[in-house]
């Protein structure tokens, strides 16, 4: 009986180990689990819903039992050969081989899904965000990355702060890396945006919101405060600490991003929002 032999690489592994790592390919396995994900995109249903690295399409005949409509994208051409076979009696799933980070975005408003690939997370939630018609995303990455950006070890980094006036950032549910294959170093966890209705500051201010975090983050003098006294009045930025109930010797990280939005509403003497910071 002829064997079967895998193309290897000079370290011993094979040419799918090597995709695998280059790729950051670790699927959700538990059918549970994957259930739970799909049915976890808001919408009811949800109209469009674009997946990002759909592998063999688990997820993906999940989602389109939910969605009116999904676009699975799969870089992986062995894996986008399987997502095809097994998408291919769904007729409201399009599956398309290619890099998603270079795709430009659908022209109508889309939800995002996915267990995106651990080594692309940082530009996929770039991406995510640079999007104008993204209405929610749905990531599953590994859980310190969803910790860092939703505040669960109490500390706001730069990112999630800048992006808070126009996006919510939720902590979902944690996956025991027991449940994917092959089974990774970390477990993960499901990280959720959520475009706000309205944003939190007036649009044309913006630009200067983000300016002021990033001011606050260089860290210069050691607080937040003495960081923002380098470049507005100090008796503004004192009056600001008190409207957003700060410290003094608040460090910059733990700052809520609700205290963000009333300092640079008073710093930059902009009326009350008629959204609350709390709304989605």
């Amino acid at each position: 009986m002829p064997q079967r032999h895998h193309t290897t690489t000079p370290a011993g592994r094979t040419a799918q180990d090597r995709a695998r790592r280059a790729l950051s390919q670790n699927f959700l396995a538990d059918p549970a689990a994957i259930r739970r994900f799909a049915r976890s995109v808001p919408g009811n249903p949800p109209g469009l819903v674009v997946e990002i690295g759909a592998g063999d399409g688990r997820i993906t005949t999940a989602l389109a039992e939910h969605a009116e409509h999904v676009i699975a994208y799969e870089i992986d051409p062995r894996l986008a050969r399987r997502l095809r076979a097994r998408c291919d009696d769904l007729p409201n799933v399009r599956c398309v081989q290619q890099d998603f980070l270079k795709v430009r975005a659908p022209r109508e408003p889309f939800h995002l899904a996915g267990n995106i690939p651990y080594s692309a997370t940082s530009r996929i939630v770039s991406w995510t965000l640079n999007a104008p018609g993204v209405l929610t995303a749905t990531f599953i990455t590994q859980l310190e990355y969803a910790r860092k950006r939703t505040g669960d070890y109490g500390r706001w980094s730069l990112l999630t702060v800048q992006n808070w006036p126009e996006f919510t950032w939720r902590l979902g549910e944690r996956i025991d890396r027991g449940r994917f294959r092959p089974v990774p170093r970390v477990d993960a966890g499901i990280l959720r945006l959520d475009r706000r209705a309205r944003p939190l500051i007036p649009p044309t201010a913006l630009d200067d919101y983000r300016a002021c975090v990033a001011l606050g983050f260089q860290g210069k003098g050691g607080t937040l405060r003495a960081s923002l006294r380098r470049a507005y009045p100090h008796a503004r930025v004192d009056a600001a600490f008190r409207a957003a109930r700060l410290h003094p010797g608040t460090v910059v990280a733990h700052a809520h991003p609700d205290q963000w939005i009333t300092l640079f509403r008073a710093l930059h003497q902009i009326g009350p929002s008629s959204a609350r910071a709390s709304d989605g």
